[in-house]
């Protein structure tokens, strides 16, 4: 009986200790973006949509190029005075007293499913846009590679972005078969 509850034991934690691995491994893998809203009024919010507009049209040209995620860190590091400008000019135009700014760094977050595609809890790195006291609800995406998503009632696909996951898939997705 002492030897089964060894066993047991044994396996439990061989099972707790790969379940952990494959988590850090995921996370590891995924550059995040969240452009976290001032409030969730109907002003801030249509305001975090257009400044995810600008910025994802900003780095774009960048971005497609980057062959890996410190690729992209990088890029975001060089661009991140350009996109902190891009921020506070879109508030400013729009009437906001408030401003915004683009970190990246890395953070806990909760499980996200959307469809087939789980992102388990777990510490990512992210680009991180916060909105004035950034208390409002966020839009996000994975920046790195580029699988963007959305809740249903945003889903739009005549973007930019929804054309160059297509070209990823294509072009990745068929060399791997």
């Amino acid at each position: 009986m002492k030897k089964l509850g060894i066993t047991l034991l044994i396996i439990a934690i061989i099972t707790i200790t790969a379940v952990a691995s494959n988590q850090g491994t995921a996370s590891e893998k995924y550059l995040r973006i969240h452009i976290r809203a001032n409030s969730n009024s109907l002003t801030d919010q249509s305001v975090k949509y257009e400044i995810k507009d600008q910025i994802i049209s900003h780095l774009t040209p960048f971005i497609i190029e980057c062959k890996s995620k410190s690729d992209v860190i990088s890029v975001l590091n060089e661009k991140t005075t350009e996109i902190n400008g891009i921020i506070n000019n879109v508030l400013r135009k729009n009437g906001f007293t408030y401003t915004g700014k683009m970190v990246v760094r890395n953070e806990l977050f909760p499980t996200r499913v959307y469809g087939d595609f789980t992102l388990e809890e777990g510490f990512y790195d992210a680009v991180i846009v916060e909105l004035g006291k950034a208390e409002g609800d966020n839009w996000w995406c994975v920046m790195y590679p580029p699988l963007c998503f959305a809740e249903a009632e945003n889903l739009t696909y005549k973007s930019k972005i929804a054309e160059l996951i297509q070209e990823f898939k294509q072009k990745y997705i068929k060399e791997k078969v």
